[in-house]
């Protein structure tokens, strides 16, 4: 027992010091897009059923910082601004799939093809769901989305307002410095004990799955990814913390096409989100939002899988390998990343917030 826990530390430790840094970084760039993306010009663009809309939406979600929980109060806030239901529903899928974050952890846990198509994927999801969701309204089956009267206030006031709201804009230092102060603080409390979470599954999956399962266990290609996409979608889990997982279960000969499907179909969907969708953008909608994820997330997972042999690649992970030689920055990072994540959890079960 005692060398099952000694071998399950290693392993959650070999994941935070491999996805510290990036991770750390990566808080810090979704900081920065929380202070400085023009959030009322977005809203601006996401009023219609129709391609651009859908586009504008999905790739404005793709960096922000939010997952699959704190997104759907922002997507709601979108639509009750305004935006189209086919736009709503690309945001809602796009914005918790990828992230600035989840991205930098894939480049550390993962190989340059999963780090460039796991975004591509997550963009290209939102926007043909959101398409499909738009010709559905357009074919009269859904409800378009009222245009609130406050959206129409708002414009014909916008430039009397502007000047002033400008000028009590705080310096870029400050700005700054408060990006940070999100990035590390409710940024990372949100996600704290879903990363926690993801880390120690993955350490429990290098420890206890055996090499290669996947594919002599346990078939790999197309089972695998049916699999994947039953695991993922009722189940809650964010964008970075089910990379460290995907990377095990790559590591353990999973196919890179099924661990995508799981990083596509687990971010953007769970149970509580399917009620909320249901219960706002209506069941015909729900139902097309669903189908569609679970369908372009098998297509491009099975593009994924074939991605490789074609440009001569095997897939590569790095996660809960020894490392004896980690550099400075990892081991610190590590730590610095381990020491966050459990003060967060930590408050989040005392029931104090962080600052």
């Amino acid at each position: 027992m005692i060398e099952f826990f000694s071998e399950w530390a290693a392993a959650v430790w070999g994941v935070l010091a491999d996805s510290g840094p990036w991770l750390l970084l990566g808080l810090a760039v979704a900081g920065v897009l929380k202070e400085f993306l023009p959030e009322e010009k977005v809203f601006r663009y996401l009023g219609k059923d129709d391609l651009r809309s859908v586009t504008i939406a999905a790739v404005a979600g793709a960096p922000l910082p939010l997952c699959s929980c704190s997104v759907v109060p922002a997507a709601i806030a979108l639509q009750r601004a305004g935006a189209s239901k086919s736009a709503t529903t690309s945001f809602l899928i796009a914005t918790p799939e990828t992230g600035a974050d989840s991205v930098g952890t894939t480049w550390a846990l993962m190989d340059p093809v999963m780090t460039i198509a796991r975004p591509i994927a997550a963009v290209l999801t939102a926007i043909l769901s959101g398409s499909a969701v738009a010709a559905l309204v357009k074919s009269g089956k859904v409800d378009p989305t009222p245009i609130p009267t406050a959206v129409a206030e708002a414009s014909c006031c916008h430039a009397s307002r502007a000047a002033p709201v400008a000028a009590g804009k705080p310096g870029i230092g400050r700005r700054l410095l408060n990006s940070l102060k999100y990035g590390y603080g409710p940024l990372s409390a949100d996600l704290a004990p879903w990363f926690l979470l993801g880390f120690a599954l993955a350490g429990l999956i290098t420890v206890l799955v055996p090499d290669a399962w996947f594919g002599e266990s346990f078939p790999i290609g197309w089972p695998a990814m049916l699999a994947m996409l039953v695991a993922g979608l009722p189940m809650y889990v964010c964008a970075t913390a089910s990379t460290p997982i995907a990377a095990a279960l790559i590591a353990k000969g999973l196919n890179p096409g099924a661990a995508l499907v799981f990083l596509l179909a687990g971010p953007a969907t769970n149970i509580a989100t399917i009620g909320i969708v249901k219960k706002f953008l209506g069941t015909r909608v729900l139902i097309t939002y669903l189908i569609s994820i679970a369908a372009v997330a098998l297509a491009l997972g099975a593009t994924v899988d074939a991605l490789y042999p074609a440009l001569g690649l095997t897939p590569t992970v790095s996660v809960g390998d020894a490392h004896e030689h980690r550099n400075a920055l990892s081991v610190l990072a590590g730590i610095a990343l381990g020491l966050l994540m459990i003060g967060h959890t930590v408050s989040h079960t005392t029931g104090r917030n962080p600052a």
